[in-house]
């Protein structure tokens, strides 16, 4: 028998994370707990949260009230990319403590290094810096620097996480909110990166989603922008409503 019973890898997609929220609160409810995360980009916010403790319902009031997700608080860096500088700080105060150390659940925060070119799950040190790299989206976000290494979204290489998960836990479940949509326009360098990045990160994990024991693909996301934070509960209630509607009781 390994460590734990279960681990949830929990994929990026920007604004769509509410709908992993969602999801964790359709799961307990269903006595599904897990108890180890791991998490990429999106995916990582949510996760380092629940990690620490806090309830989906207490997630989601902390991100609305703090505006977390909101692409548009987010500044410019001396490089003349965005900054998540004000992810970073405002992670930190929802936090009850800074390193991986100080959490309820082990996590995994899942990282692209820029320099080596491979995938890295981080999961010591300071979390709100680990998450901030895991969420700088390449050519939007300034990349992020920890120990030397340089890093930039963990989507680019494994947007749902598995990989972390598969030695120490008996069951994964692993969340997929990136659903790849066919879009009718593209406007503008903001759009272009987005949706580079969105193709780029849409076959990223797909040959390890076999080693997960519940797939939970949320493809009802497709059409949401993963930059718009104007349907955060709508989102919420697609993952909610998904996994509430799933016959779990052989999980």
């Amino acid at each position: 028998m390994k460590e734990y019973k279960v681990g949830i890898a929990l994929g990026g997609g920007g604004s769509r994370g509410f709908a992993h929220l969602g999801v964790l609160k359709a799961l307990q409810e269903q006595g599904i707990v897990p108890e180890v995360i791991a998490g990429s980009s999106a995916g990582s916010i949510i996760g380092a949260l629940f990690a620490a403790g806090k309830a989906p319902d207490a997630i989601f009031a902390d991100l609305e009230e703090n505006t977390l997700i909101d692409f548009a608080r987010f500044g410019w860096s001396g490089d003349g990319l965005m900054s998540l500088d004000y992810l970073r700080k405002e992670l930190e105060d929802l936090l009850p403590g800074k390193t991986f150390a100080d959490l309820q659940h082990p996590l995994y925060v899942t990282v692209s290094n820029l320099l080596s070119g491979e995938v890295e799950y981080l999961h010591e040190g300071e979390v709100a810096v680990a998450v901030q790299a895991s969420s700088a989206i390449p050519v939007l976000f300034a990349p992020v620097e920890i120990a030397g290494e340089v890093y930039v979204d963990g989507g680019l290489l494994d947007n749902v996480p598995v990989a972390p998960l598969v030695d120490c836990c008996d069951k994964i479940i692993a969340v997929d909110i990136m659903p790849l949509e066919r879009m009718e326009t593209v406007e503008g360098m903001r759009d272009v990166a987005v949706r580079t990045f969105q193709i780029a990160v849409g076959g990223a994990s797909r040959h390890q989603l076999k080693e997960s024991a519940l797939l939970i693909q949320l493809n009802e996301l497709a059409g949401y922008h993963i930059l718009d934070t104007s349907a955060n509960e709508e989102m919420y209630n697609i993952g909610y409503e998904h996994v509430k509607n799933m016959d779990l009781s052989d999980f």
